[in-house]
């Protein structure tokens, strides 16, 4: 093959830089990543794979201030540093907040993912999305883009179920996910194993420890969506694995395609729902 006849591409899984003749890459063993249709992986809109930190953050921030703007008349200004700046329950109902209220009575059972995207405060969303910035990088470069994201979209899912359950009434926060990236990484920690393993299991199980005295000296947080988040993010390191014991196959890609759709699909939902209930159905 001729100088001219040989490129480079990052490859679609690990974003290493490699040939795009290779018939497997030579990092994360992924075959053929000069293929066509792996080079429309969900990734791919991503020059750095931590990029998607910084769009979960900004979507967030964005969903903080439409429930915030919904209904300003009514917005916290106290001086309780946790309701300052905090939307109405109406306009967090409106945007997908969950519950038994939404979903035992309404059906409205897309509110157990967009709730993930829902704060009641300055305080809230402004240490939610500090954790995330925190952990988040960790949780990407041991398990993945596409196991990142599957982790915090299910663990997010099953935490608000688990709460559901438990007779939660109305919640919101990021904290669901954020618990299941935890989760994930205390598996990581103790599978591992040896001196940097335990350094961060230990380290974690810190975070665990607070958060929980934190839970219930605190009122109004949601324990049992921390300990939902955290049980399944535990589970599903263990079933998907981190990318030193096992590399992002096919089916990892693919659940992380629908995890991306899913959350596009029911946010846009969500908006669209929001307004056509605030302009038709008053």
């Amino acid at each position: 093959m001729s100088y001219s006849e040989k490129k480079s591409m990052l490859c679609p899984s690990c974003k290493k830089l490699i040939s795009s003749y290779e018939e497997r890459c030579p990092y994360c063993g992924i075959p053929n990543p000069g293929s066509r249709w792996k080079k429309s992986l969900p990734t791919n809109f991503l020059r750095n794979p931590n990029d998607i930190i910084k769009i979960i953050v900004y979507t967030n921030i964005a969903f903080y201030a439409l429930t915030i703007l919904l209904n300003p008349s009514s917005l916290g200004l106290s001086m309780n540093p946790l309701t300052f700046l905090s939307p109405s329950n109406s306009s967090l109902f409106l945007f997908g907040a969950t519950g038994t209220i939404p979903i035992d009575r309404l059906s409205w059972w897309w509110t157990l993912l967009s709730a993930s995207y829902l704060h009641g405060g300055l305080l809230h969303i402004f240490f939610n999305m500090m954790a995330l910035k925190q952990l988040g990088p960790f949780v990407l470069d041991e398990y993945g883009f596409n196991r990142f994201f599957i982790l915090y979209t299910v663990t997010g899912i099953a935490g608000f179920y688990v709460s559901c359950l438990a007779g939660i009434p109305f919640t919101i926060g990021a904290s669901a996910s954020l618990c299941g990236l935890i989760g994930a990484t205390l598996y990581y920690g103790k599978s591992r194993g040896g001196f940097y393993g335990n350094a961060i299991f230990r380290q974690v199980m810190g975070w665990v420890v607070t958060l929980a005295i934190f839970g219930f000296i605190v009122p109004g947080i949601n324990n049992w969506g921390h300990g939902g988040g955290i049980v399944s993010g535990l589970l599903l390191g263990f079933l998907r694995g981190y990318n030193e014991n096992k590399t992002e196959s096919t089916l990892h890609r693919t659940l992380a395609g629908g995890c991306v759709f899913l959350t596009i699909s029911i946010l846009l939902w969500v908006v669209l729902h929001a307004a056509y209930i605030i302009f038709f159905s008053r």
